[in-house]
């Protein structure tokens, strides 16, 4: 079977991690195609730089005539779709370019690749996959004693943000159950590790914390999630797009359910311990609680016991040992996080929180 495939959006956080282990594992071509957002850096993929298995095309996934001539030049076996905009915050202030993206574009997305698909021969056609990466984001959010989602969980996206993701699931589906196309969708709880771009909590209370600004929790930080390390969520979507039965939906979590002040208080201690404040202050002094975001969903939880069931994947990592991973990557690539915290980062984060009467420069 031809071991290319494509995968959009692979110069993203999760992306990135997904194409760096299947360039290590010497999995097959991978063609990455990434519109370079704020949130895309070529950066992460250096390494790959002199692969030859690594194919880098900068381009959109709304962009048909692109998209034909890649499929039918590389003839992927699958397509993996990890693009979209990704960050609650930023969809609160412009939500447009969540619905051009994560909607819009999966269409296109879902359009060309049905084209492509059904011109293959039967034998191609079985094997192809595409598999759409999402989140737990669009079940809404679960009380504290609930049950944690599962994948038979009605949909109730709170936010642009989840209600544009929970719209390209719904026509992933649709693409199957009307077209056939042998699709796959995760659904993913909040991932954490390596090359993660410091707008979400954990790597920008590293940044923060380091430089010296304010670490921003909203409300009272009891906002509760599951953690997953990304390496192991990467490795999920490996055996999803592996075994995965043609139809079904995974949920992938971490069983790591966290409030988001005790993630900040860790994060702190282990700093504390790696690379102390010059004055000899704990870092937990600069933790400040700002006004709680629109619409903030108080808890997340995978239960991932399907996938675990039913194609023999669990997570490798703890939170404990997740964590430390992270932090002690942060510590060793500052040369990266310098790189992407200048420009229309921090014009976008100085914009963000001032909002919130909160000063970080």
């Amino acid at each position: 079977m031809n071991q290319t495939i494509i995968v959009t959006g692979g110069a993203g956080f999760i992306g990135t991690n997904f194409v760096l282990a299947w360039a290590k594992q010497g999995l097959g071509t991978v063609v990455n195609l990434d519109k370079l957002t704020y949130a895309g850096n070529l950066e992460n993929l250096v390494e790959l730089q002199h692969n030859p298995q690594h194919i880098f095309v900068h381009g959109d996934i709304g962009d048909q005539v692109l998209l034909a001539r890649l499929l039918a030049e590389h003839q992927p076996c699958a397509v993996v779709n990890f693009a979209a905009e990704s960050h609650v915050d930023r969809s609160i202030h412009g939500p447009e370019d969540f619905i051009q993206t994560n909607v819009v574009g999966t269409f296109h997305l879902l359009e060309s690749v049905r084209a492509y698909w059904g011109k293959l021969n039967e034998v191609d056609k079985k094997a192809f996959r595409f598999l759409h990466v999402s989140t737990d984001e669009v079940y809404g959010s679960l009380g504290k004693d609930d049950a944690a989602f599962t994948e038979t969980h009605a949909y109730a996206p709170n936010s642009p943000y989840s209600a544009s993701k929970a719209a390209s699931d719904h026509l992933v589906r649709a693409y199957h159950h009307t077209y056939g196309l042998p699709t796959l969708t995760t659904n993913c709880s909040n991932n954490y590790g390596p090359h993660h771009f410091p707008e979400k909590l954990i790597p920008l209370v590293i940044h923060n914390a380091l430089a010296g600004k304010p670490l921003p929790i909203y409300g009272t930080g009891q906002q509760i999630r599951d953690w997953l390390y990304v390496e192991d969520h990467c490795a999920a979507i490996r055996r999803v797009l592996e075994v995965g039965k043609v139809g079904e939906v995974y949920n992938v979590g971490g069983w790591n359910e966290k409030p988001n002040i005790e993630v900040v208080k860790i994060l702190c201690r282990m700093l504390d311990a790696k690379k102390p404040r010059a004055d000899g202050k704990p870092y937990a002094d600069q933790i400040t609680f700002v006004e709680d975001r629109l619409g903030h969903d108080q808890r997340y939880a995978i239960d991932a016991t399907k996938i675990a069931r039913e194609l023999g994947w669990k997570p490798q990592e703890t939170f404990e040992t997740g964590i430390e991973k992270t932090v002690n990557w942060y510590l060793e690539n500052q040369d990266w996080v310098n790189n992407i915290t200048s420009g229309d980062y921090r014009h976008w984060v100085e914009k963000h929180y001032v909002e919130r009467g909160e000063e970080l420069a």
